[in-house]
């Protein structure tokens, strides 16, 4: 085997240690320690300074082998001249990352994704892991992989129905996220502060939101836990749910204007080098398909957040708390499909602009047919994946 894939961009591709010439390549690594966990990311790396003498870290790790429970883990789109690693056609695969040093990313680490060729060689070579069907780390990573996305709520659901419970620090909403989402949460549960909980002054519906996307819950949400008759258990549960929710339905808010460029650019995006039949038959056919597909996609992810109105509103409007408490205690199933829907639309919203802003920059040059078809190859595979779900649920 040739020499070990290492990764110093986030560019996750094979490369030797000479290939570390340039400051701005092993820039584009540490740029991840911004965040420990969104859509796209779960920075193990980053968790690990702040929390490895957490005695809740230290006692339910989410992996045992300590280079796993350090890593960066991507959800990330094959470029082509990675497509050869995966020969069942796969264009969003897992990357796992194991830095050298977890305090300086600069210094890069070594890369493979999930599942490709010659995995359980690297496996056993990087992490001496060699039954890949009993080991716990390993099952781990076949659960992350499932996943479209690895949102902080969507991944300890998954997780929890495998069972498996590590600390709730891995499933912390990132301070960028947390700081966008503290007003909307806000303006959500205003009316149960208001109606619910006879008024508040000085804040109210930002302090009892906080609380909720809080990790530490404490008496000041006693009166809704006594309003819902929910154990202790169950309320922290609950209260996990709603925070998911209140989390999907502001994502859902977000990514409307991305979606809509997304439409927009799929319908009309010009491309090059359109001499193909077949190409140009599948763009063809391709271009309206998928559009209706995401378009089908973003309204039964807004019944599903219009279910939740309806029970909220019987809570904080009509002060009927039955239909809410339902809610939370079962609804875990439209949690994960909830999920898994918003975690494609953030995928495709996010990879068109990041694919789409390049376009701008100076001497870049225009999308090949080739280019712009793998790209709506890649959104349909997503796509589809959560439609079969779906359709798999429905008959179960």
């Amino acid at each position: 085997m040739g020499a070990a894939p290492i990764l110093s961009a986030g560019l996750l591709r094979a490369a030797s240690d000479s290939d570390f010439s340039t400051t701005r390549e092993i820039r584009n690594l540490a740029n991840l320690n911004r965040t420990w966990s969104s859509c796209r990311v779960l920075n193990l790396a980053k968790l690990y300074t702040a929390y490895n003498e957490n005695e809740d870290y230290i006692a339910k790790p989410m992996f045992e082998h300590s280079a796993l429970n350090r890593a960066v883990i991507l959800k990330h789109t094959l470029r082509l001249d990675e497509r050869d690693l995966f020969p069942n056609g796969r264009r969003t695969v897992t990357k796992i990352i194991l830095p050298y040093d977890p305090y300086d990313l600069r210094l890069g680490g070594r890369s493979f994704f999930y599942r490709q060729t010659q995995f359980e060689t690297l496996m056993r070579s990087y992490l001496g892991i060699e039954d890949l069907g009993k080991n716990r780390d390993a099952r781990i990573l076949r659960c992350i992989d499932e996943l479209p996305s690895l949102d902080p709520f969507l991944l300890r659901e998954h997780l929890d129905k495998a069972g498996f419970n590590p600390s709730g620090v891995y499933f912390q909403i990132s301070a960028a996220d947390l700081k966008a989402m503290t007003a909307f949460t806000a303006r959500e549960i205003e009316n149960l502060v208001n109606v619910a909980f006879g008024g508040s002054k000085g804040g109210g519906a930002t302090k009892l939101g906080n609380k909720i996307l809080s990790d530490k819950l404490n008496q000041t949400l006693a009166p809704l836990q006594e309003t819902l008759h929910m154990s202790d258990e169950e309320f922290h549960e609950g209260i996990m749910c709603w925070r998911g929710f209140l989390y999907y339905k502001w994502c859902h808010v977000e990514l409307q204007d991305g979606l809509r460029e997304v439409l927009a650019g799929i319908g009309s995006h010009r491309i090059s080098g359109t001499h193909d039949d077949h190409l140009r038959t599948y763009l063809r056919k391709a271009r309206p398909r998928i559009a209706r597909a995401i378009i089908g996609m973003i309204n039964d992810a807004k019944e599903t957040l219009t279910h939740y109105d309806e029970v909220y509103t019987a809570l904080a409007m009509r002060r009927d708390p039955e239909p809410f408490r339902q809610f939370l205690l079962f609804g875990s199933e439209l949690f994960v499909e909830l999920g898994q829907k918003i975690g494609t639309l953030n995928h495709i919203s996010s990879f068109w602009r990041f694919r789409m802003a390049r376009l701008n920059k100076k001497g870049v040059k225009p999308l090949q047919d080739i280019e712009f078809a793998d790209i709506l190859m890649d959104f349909e595979a997503g796509l589809f994946n959560v439609m079969k779900k779906d359709i798999m649920r429905q008959r179960a």
